[in-house]
């Protein structure tokens, strides 16, 4: 059986893995994420590693990463991440680290595609063609699929940072992006959540007033998403939703904004399955990088 590898590159930590899909995971690995030549030094003896240890090749390789990134195969940049903030990989050519080492393909997409793309083939958004799938953690990203292909263009959905009201006078906090301040991630994203209680978000209980308030900020950012994409599901991950009791509030709070006004069934009388968790867990993005590198070997 042909032998795959994923990388699933976060801003804090790498998850590496080999293997052909869920129920085949050959090994996996976790490091944190420091700089560019030291994370991809050891993501590179990682592989080098297990091709040794199973004796066979790996085919093809897939990459989720952090952003912002140049996705387009086209571009003398491909492969390279941006304009992060991050300290030390604005600029940073994961593909080329890569290739340099392993003369063979890999695909590269952001990590919430490539966790997108892992949720279509085998978890939560399997049969659908058009879909969103966002996370909600350190950061705020989203990506999916329209018409059965990845979200792609002038460069790549940044669905984090698009521009939701921002009620002052009930929400003082300026926001956390470095970027614009008090976008979506700046209201939404974990870091919002603790600068504005000076605590972590797993230790406020269910009850405080500010899950409201982020079940409202979630609501506002995906009725923009339903109104601009119209997508058969909203699958939502990362550790901001692990929150399991955010989810009821965040469908109450669509469906008020919505107002009634998209008459969609799977909205208006099944939202508990429109807006749902990402049927493959903690897993979707390096699955997701899996399904990838199975993806840019048939091409």
């Amino acid at each position: 059986m042909s032998l795959y590898g994923a990388i699933e590159a976060g801003g804090t930590k790498f998850v590496c893995a080999v293997g052909t899909g869920p129920d085949d995971l050959r090994a996996e690995a976790r490091f944190p994420t420091t700089t560019p030549l030291e994370t991809l030094d050891r993501t590179i003896s990682f592989f080098k590693e297990q091709q040794e240890r199973l004796g066979e090749p790996l085919i093809a390789l897939g990459v989720g990463s952090f952003g912002p990134v140049d996705p387009n195969p086209a571009s003398p940049t491909f492969g390279f991440v941006t304009t992060t903030p991050k300290p030390g990989w604005a600029n940073a050519d994961v593909v080329g680290a890569l290739r340099k080492v392993f003369p063979i393909p890999v695909g590269f997409d952001t990590d919430v595609n490539a966790a997108a793309l892992g949720e279509h083939r085998w978890g939560a958004a399997q049969g659908l063609d058009t879909f969103i799938y966002l996370t909600i953690g350190t950061g705020l990203g989203g990506g999916g699929m329209v018409g059965g292909r990845l979200i792609h263009g002038l460069v790549h959905p940044e669905m984090g940072h698009i521009r939701i009201p921002h009620d002052w006078a009930a929400d003082p906090f300026p926001g956390a992006c470095p970027y614009h301040g008090d976008c979506f991630e700046g209201l939404a994203a974990g870091p919002a959540l603790e600068r504005r209680l000076q605590q972590r978000g797993e230790t406020v209980p269910e009850n405080h007033p500010v899950w409201a308030l982020e079940a409202h900020y979630i609501a506002l950012g995906l009725v923009n998403l339903i109104l601009t994409l119209s997508p058969e599901r909203l699958i939502l991950g990362g550790g901001v939703m692990q929150q399991a009791h955010l989810f009821p509030l965040v469908r109450q709070e669509v469906l008020i904004l919505l107002a009634g006004y998209v008459q969609a069934a799977e909205i208006l009388n099944n939202c508990e399955r429109y807006i749902v968790p990402p049927g493959l867990g903690g897993r979707s993005g390096v699955l997701g990088a899996l399904a990838l590198a199975q993806m840019v070997a048939r091409e």
